[in-house]
């Protein structure tokens, strides 16, 4: 039995028992798990509504390192469901603020700060050194480079989207034989919809990103069954969710040629 505070792992790092009690003691995390959480980096792509609880539950979780990548600065409608950030800080940096709200969360934490777009220029460089990555984006031109860079370099994408009262999470590109992003949304919508046009309710986001937390700590961990393969769709007017198979298509001029 464990009985100090901190414990050091095979890695020469410690763990603080007593902040990560409720997950030693879970049969599917445990000590191994909560270890592998402390060795992960994890990119997230949007500090925003998704990106903020997804950042907030993985520092909690003990995640080793989180990069932030968001080029906006926080306005008072961010305030809504955005939150990493309080009214005190509209006009800063979203990384900035986003890695100090973090770090106070948990001083273990790293967090690398990258204030600009994710483009299909870049992807890659800022990706490469992550172990996951998380979209929390708000425009298909990103998710289409994200999902891009996720398959190039071998990494799985755990993405999110919301708008109005309805929400979805998906794994992508976890194995060569995972379907991708493409494969749900194969080419740019004629019009697609934002949050700023149509709106969405603050508490969905929160719903959203902490779903995304959770299947990137089961991602890490090996707990459970992550989001391979299937689409989870939440309706919050109706309070139900269903989930959709989703196969690599073998006819995606994006990942199967």
């Amino acid at each position: 039995m464990i009985n100090r505070a901190i414990f050091s792992t095979s890695m020469g790092m410690t763990i603080d028992v007593e902040r990560y009690a409720r997950h030693i003691v879970l049969r599917e995390i445990g000590g191994p798990g909560q270890q592998a959480l402390a060795k992960a980096h994890i990119a997230i792509i949007g500090a925003g509504g998704l990106g903020s609880p997804a950042a907030l539950y993985l520092a909690a979780a003990g995640v080793g390192k989180l990069t932030l990548i968001d080029m906006d600065t926080v306005s008072l409608d961010n305030l809504q469901r955005q939150i990493l950030f309080r009214t005190e800080d509209v006009g800063q940096s979203k990384v900035d603020v986003g890695a100090a709200t973090l770090h106070a969360l948990n001083p273990q934490l790293a967090v690398e700060r990258v204030s600009c777009s994710l483009d299909d220029a870049n992807a890659d460089t800022l990706l490469s050194s992550a172990d996951i990555i998380l979209d929390g984006c708000d425009n298909f031109e990103t998710r289409f480079a994200a999902d891009a860079a996720s398959r190039r370099l071998g990494l799985p994408l755990v993405s999110g989207a919301v708008g109005r009262w309805d929400g979805q999470v998906a794994v992508f590109n976890r194995t060569p034989a995972s379907p991708c992003y493409r494969c749900w949304v194969p080419e740019l919508p004629p019009d697609a919809e934002t949050c700023a046009r149509v709106g969405v309710v603050g508490a969905l986001t929160g719903v959203i990103g902490s779903m995304m937390a959770l299947e990137a700590i089961k991602l890490v961990t090996g707990a459970g069954d992550v989001l391979d393969g299937r689409i989870l769709l939440f309706d919050g007017l109706s309070m139900t969710s269903r989930t959709v198979k989703l196969k690599k298509d073998p006819a995606c001029a994006h990942c199967s040629h």
